[in-house]
């Protein structure tokens, strides 16, 4: 396996308007360097921890994407270097990014996370949810966050039209966000199995870790 040579043929798929994130989750700073080496510069982790000791180890060019569940009693560890977090699920804790951004004189890139699924173990708000909370006063108090778009997470299954309903799904809650907030440009959907599918589906990001990286060591 060669991360070099899986970036470029991930790459090469991709349309110019599609953002690649690299989600390095569980991967060794070795094989983050190697993808560095070969050009990627945007990478995935879904801790904090693990992100953060990354980040002091790494090149200062790199953008980190929180793409996991996060727990608000751990933004601060991440609120002066993380470029967006994908997962935003409840105004709680878009309160918190904000209260901690804040801090670092920063203005830190949010997307708002849609229950787009049907199994219980994801997260993520409703599309009406999402749509009061764009237009609630509370949240145009927040001035250290900016809500740039949508990410969701597809069910695990191989019935590949329900994945892709789910997408189209997303789009349109995206579709219809952006009417309230003009501001919105990212659709975060589709991973190393589905991203074709989910770039069809009009994805403007997608979150790609095994096809670059080989399968992870939860060991």
């Amino acid at each position: 396996m060669n991360i070099q040579e899986n970036l470029n043929n991930i790459k090469s798929t991709l349309p110019k308007d599609v953002t690649l994130v690299a989600v390095s989750k569980t991967k060794p700073v070795s094989d983050l360097m190697e993808a560095y080496n070969a050009g990627q510069r945007i990478f995935g982790e879904n801790k904090i921890q693990e992100m953060a000791d990354k980040y002091d180890e790494m090149p200062k060019d790199i953008e980190w994407h929180m793409i996991g569940h996060v727990q608000r009693n751990k933004v601060k560890y991440m609120a002066e270097f993380v470029s967006l977090i994908h997962g935003v699920e409840s105004f709680k804790l878009l309160n918190e990014i904000n209260k901690q951004a804040k801090k670092h004189d920063r203005v830190i890139d949010c997307l708002l996370q849609i229950k787009i699924a049907e199994e219980d173990s994801k997260f993520g708000m409703s599309a009406s949810d999402a749509s009061t909370l764009l237009q609630s006063d509370e949240f145009s108090d927040l001035k250290n966050i900016k809500v740039i778009g949508v990410m969701g997470m597809a069910t695990f299954t191989d019935d590949m039209i329900q994945v892709e309903n789910e997408f189209k799904f997303l789009k349109h809650t995206f579709t219809e966000l952006k009417v309230i907030n003009p501001g919105f440009k990212t659709i975060s959907m589709g991973m190393s199995g589905d991203y074709k599918l989910a770039i069809d589906c009009g994805s403007t990001m997608v979150r790609v870790g095994s096809s670059i990286f080989g399968s992870r060591n939860y060991n």
